[in-house]
């Protein structure tokens, strides 16, 4: 039923209907001002007009110096803090943890709590690593050992670092890259008593700096070496040869660190044994493969909310990593070109649907670029001038020198920062290529990397450091080792229970019909997963 409307008091009903006639005047007086009034909006023409022939003022105005771009601190999204809140660098500051240590360089000390709670939170994962820390914990294999340790900082790095400690070790550490460092992760560790060096968004002296501290200290003198890209081991080779000659041992676990080791090597320069764990099973096919098979996309999305559904995209390189990253590129819809120089994987591309180009064959055409190769000027200066406008270059790759960034430091190109590890970089023409991470691993500086998978490549480096360290003299030479087979075999089994997984185990006359031990090792070395 509806209600009728509501009488206006005697002697009240002329006084609203003035009130009224002035509320509307009020109104559309105001409409009219607003009609009337300059326009000081840029509509879509306009902003178009604008985004293609940015004048020299406007670009001036809104973007970074060269400088400024290559090394102010953003924070990842897998950071809790913005590192761009305080300008004043860690060196400058002097800083203790609640011990009375100020025995480390971090982002800022206080940020130890947030930090505690992500190593809580990778440890929940992390099963296998914390078992081999407790199955071990009381034999203190490491007691004595003085590692020097250069990594990304992340959460997980941690749960591997404390693992160390907990089994005898003193560790110094520094970051292998000077955007993948989680400041309150480095700020637990610091506070854990851990000497540790390094902060989201160092600059290129800083990062050698941070390398020094680790290993020119009085009173201490490092004799194992954990090392992620070889910096490190370059570092100490160079600057400090009576250091490295007292070595015992280095385990290093990426593609251009191993690369360096074999080049020392085979110059005769390699005078400590050292552990290649990056050609370790349990390294390459999970954390080559399946980690970077997630984490492309997670990088990918974070930076620049592409959809990659019928985008065409280049990936350079077909080793476990890129086959980790086409493979998740196909199941997203996206046309993927790959770029080879073995014939081998090159037709491993060819039988897993991939079309095997030269880069100057579709550079023209692609929408985003990925390089994981693992070598130098992959993407040149040439290349990119011929890229077409909001082209998204990236490098999943451990160094920086995959893609040509320096070629792009020119006063004819202009930078800008559009948001944390993203930078648009504007030919004079308006034409603007997004460069991600600054040609940096893209993965561990704009995203994170799965737990999970960094487990097993952290028992794996665990064992091997371990190995090296009691070893009996002579079982390793001034040479280059893969990880024994049987050791991958263990950190896989560690993993195993994870998923409830259980193994069949060989009869007494199936191990004999086989020539293997009930136990393993079950592949001889040369086996290729």
């Amino acid at each position: 039923m509806s209600m009728p409307d509501a009488m206006p008091l005697p002697g009240v009903g002329e006084e609203l209907k003035q009130a009224k006639e002035i509320e509307d005047a009020e109104k559309y007086s105001f409409m009219a001002t607003v009609t009337k009034a300059p326009k000081k909006i840029q509509f879509a023409d306009d902003m178009q007009e604008f985004s293609r022939f940015p004048t020299k003022t406007g670009r001036r105005s809104l973007s970074r110096s060269i400088s400024q771009s290559s090394t102010d601190s953003y924070s990842s999204a897998a950071s809790y803090t913005d590192s761009s809140d305080d300008e004043v660098s860690p060196r400058e500051k002097q800083q203790t943890n609640s011990k009375g240590s100020s025995t480390f360089c971090v982002k800022n000390i206080k940020q130890a709590e947030f930090g505690r709670r992500e190593i809580e939170i990778a440890e929940q994962d992390m099963s296998a690593l914390i078992s081999l820390r407790k199955r071990a914990q009381g034999e203190k294999p490491l007691a004595g050992a003085k590692i020097v340790g250069c990594t990304h900082i992340t959460a997980q790095t941690a749960v591997l670092i404390e693992t160390l400690c907990a089994l005898g070790a003193q560790c110094r550490w520094s970051a292998c890259n000077i955007y993948s460092t989680q400041n309150e992760v480095a700020a637990a560790l610091a506070e854990a008593g851990v000497a540790v060096f390094a902060w989201k968004g160092e600059s290129e002296d800083d990062f050698w700096w941070c390398i020094d501290r680790c290993v020119n200290m009085d009173g201490w003198q490092a004799n194992m070496i954990l090392d992620d890209g070889g910096d490190l081991t370059h570092w100490v080779y160079k600057k400090y040869p009576n250091v490295f000659k007292k070595i015992r041992g280095i385990v290093e676990e990426s593609v251009t660190g191993v690369h360096r080791l074999y080049q020392l090597s085979k110059a005769g320069k390699l005078c400590v044994p050292a552990m290649n764990v990056n050609d370790s099973v349990t390294k390459q096919k999970f954390d080559n493969l399946y980690c970077c098979r997630e984490s492309i996309l997670d990088g990918l999305k974070r930076t620049t909310d592409v959809m990659f559904g019928g985008k065409q995209v280049v990936v350079c390189g077909y080793g476990e990593v890129g086959k980790g990253c086409c493979a998740a590129l196909k199941a997203l819809g996206a046309i993927v070109y790959i770029t080879e120089i073995d014939p081998i994987c090159a037709l491993q591309a060819c039988m897993d649907g991939f079309r095997v180009v030269k880069l100057n064959e579709v550079i023209r055409q692609v929408d985003v670029v990925i390089t994981c190769t693992g070598n130098k000027n992959v993407v040149t200066r040439e290349h990119l001038d011929r890229m077409k406008n909001s082209c998204i270059v990236c490098n999943m790759g451990h160094s920086n020198t995959e893609i040509d960034v320096t070629s792009l430091r020119t006063p004819e190109l202009t930078w800008e920062r559009v948001r944390s590890q993203v930078d648009h970089v504007i030919w004079p023409d308006g034409k603007r290529v997004v460069l991600l991470a600054e040609g940096r691993l893209l993965n561990l500086s704009c995203s994170t990397v799965p737990t999970f998978v960094l487990s097993i490549t952290a028992t794996t480096q665990a064992l091997a450091l371990i190995e090296l360290y009691n070893a009996p003299e002579g079982r390793y030479k001034q040479d280059v080792y893969l990880l024994p087979k049987k050791m991958d075999e263990y950190v896989a089994s560690l993993h195993l229970p994870s998923f409830d997984a259980h193994l069949t185990e060989l009869t007494d006359d199936q191990a004999k019909y086989l020539g293997l031990n009930k136990n393993g090792p079950f592949k001889p070395n040369y086996y290729r997963y």
